[in-house]
């Protein structure tokens, strides 16, 4: 996942149980455990002209492979602090991704009205 590559496809295992996170070395970066590295990296990421049907089903072994890591969060999260415009990053497509911000900023303003609310109910009373 971490270079894309336009290679054929290649279909993942079936998910196996995550394992519990464990303690990681503090120097190493997330991504040395990320399963996709071990993976074919085209697997993440759509070649140009890619039809519809191939790329749901490209998504969905690349969801597949995403389901059986142990740093699926990780991953999750950095694309969405990036953002990472392309390819399948922690389970999520670039549109699931757009979805979710869209969410975290919709909360993140309600939450600030709300704030703001409370603080001038506050003064009054």
């Amino acid at each position: 996942m971490l270079q894309p590559s336009h290679s054929s496809l290649q279909v993942a295992a079936a998910p196996a149980p995550r394992a519990p996170v464990r303690d990681r070395d503090q120097d190493a970066p997330w991504h040395t455990e990320a399963v996709c590295r071990r993976d074919e990296a085209g697997l993440f990421f759509a070649p140009s002209k890619e039809p519809t049907a191939a790329r749901l089903s490209r998504e969905e072994a690349a969801k597949r492979v995403c389901a059986r890591c142990p740093v699926m969060v990780e991953c999750r999260e950095h694309a969405l602090l990036q953002p990472e415009p392309y390819g399948v990053w922690g389970g999520l497509t670039a549109a699931e991704r757009r979805v979710v911000l869209a969410r975290r900023r919709r909360r993140d303003m309600e939450l600030k009205k709300a704030a703001r609310a409370a603080g001038r109910i506050a003064q009054a009373g």
